[in-house]
């Protein structure tokens, strides 16, 4: 099979598909590789050193999808990529396509089989090509709300660990999966005083049993959200209802409500995020103000720290990547179940259950068009 390497284009995107490594992987199984020139340059990832592990280089992405039985990248096709796809290339990335019909038109348009990293399912459960960005999102939520509380960056001009004889400041943390708990582990770090919300009293008893009296526990509904909120310096968002838009749990009277100065990190905005006040931004332009409040909503967090999210990425992705390779799309997804589910858009069919309830198509089940 020839995989193709394409170079990332969104807004101060610097992660890259595929690492040497990752390369060699394929190549030693005799499959070629085809790179776009530079396309791991920024994060110090030559393309000499992607000639070593066996690959060749392109000069265009146009190139590289004219060519490719596979795309391998890390961020959804943007508009000119899709038109760029063709029936029957498999495209294996993260999706997202809940909250974004544009993209899913394109993609059904397209006729390619495309494989979403997010819904493909483990089997212990959860979702591990998600869970390594999760867990960056995580932690950078906390770095990232930190220093928006400072006074020069619209924020209230909080410490967030405090100093002797001065409180610490109050982070609020909404899901208490991988995201909330890697948020947790950096606010509890920084000395804030932590609360986190879940429906799951199992999950929240597993982190109390870690984290003792470091944290508060609170079992979330409506009233106990609220109230939570209403307290907060630091809000993060980190819910998730797998392939589906988010739910709004914190609204927009909430947001008017909360301390002036405070700080909401939606990390839950690649699936459209779960404030009603969120909008996507960029890390050219990361924050906005609603109400006083400052909303840091980048679609792309870990891409901000490429070299370490590209390396996690790429541990998770390469097992299916070589699996795809070796049997092709078809008899990949027949032998795993897990990596099935990560079928959404295929032959101009919407395969993924929640994403055609969210946007009003027919759902034609994976099995139906395995053979």
């Amino acid at each position: 099979m020839l995989i193709g390497l394409p170079k990332e284009i969104k807004n101060h995107e610097y992660r890259v598909g595929l690492t040497p490594a990752s390369v060699r992987e394929l190549t030693s199984r005799g499959h070629q590789v085809q790179v776009q020139t530079g396309a791991g340059a920024a994060i110090g990832l030559t393309d000499a050193q992607y000639l070593v592990a066996g690959a060749t280089l392109a000069a265009t992405a146009a190139e590289i999808f004219a060519g490719a039985d596979m795309i391998v990248k890390v961020k959804e096709p943007q508009p000119h990529e899709c038109a760029m796809l063709r029936p029957g290339q498999i495209l294996y990335t993260y999706l997202h396509l809940a909250p974004d019909p544009d993209q899913t038109a394109a993609l059904i348009k397209s006729g390619a089989v495309c494989i979403a990293y997010e819904t493909i399912t483990g089997p212990g459960g959860g979702l591990p090509l998600l869970a390594p960005m999760s867990e960056v999102a995580g932690r950078m939520a906390v770095q990232a709300g930190a220093a928006h509380l400072e006074k020069s960056k619209g924020g209230m001009g909080i410490l967030l660990g405090g100093v002797p004889g001065v409180p610490a400041g109050h982070v609020v943390i909404l899901g208490a999966g991988v995201v909330g708990t890697h948020a947790l582990q950096m606010a509890v770090g920084m000395g804030a005083r932590v609360t986190v919300l879940d429906k799951s009293v199992d999950r929240l008893r597993a982190l109390d049993l870690v984290f003792g009296n470091r944290i508060h526990t609170v079992y979330s509904n409506a009233q106990s959200v609220e109230d939570a909120v209403l307290d907060a310096d630091l809000l993060v968002g980190g819910v998730l209802i797998p392939g589906a838009a988010a739910p709004k749990l914190v609204t927009r009277g909430m947001i008017g409500r909360m301390k002036k100065g405070a700080v909401v990190v939606d990390v839950a905005i690649d699936q459209g995020g779960c404030f009603e006040t969120s909008h996507a931004t960029t890390h050219a332009e990361p924050t906005y103000m609603v109400d006083g409040v400052v909303h840091y909503c980048v679609a792309n967090m870990p891409g901000a720290v490429a070299r370490t999210s590209t390396f996690a990425l790429n541990n998770a992705t390469i097992g299916h990547a070589v699996a795809l390779a070796d049997k092709g799309w078809k008899q990949a997804l027949k032998d795993n179940a897990h990596m099935k589910a990560g079928l959404n858009v295929c032959n101009g069919q919407v395969t993924y259950e929640a994403v055609a309830k969210d946007l009003g198509y027919a759902h034609v089940s994976a099995d139906s068009l395995l053979g």
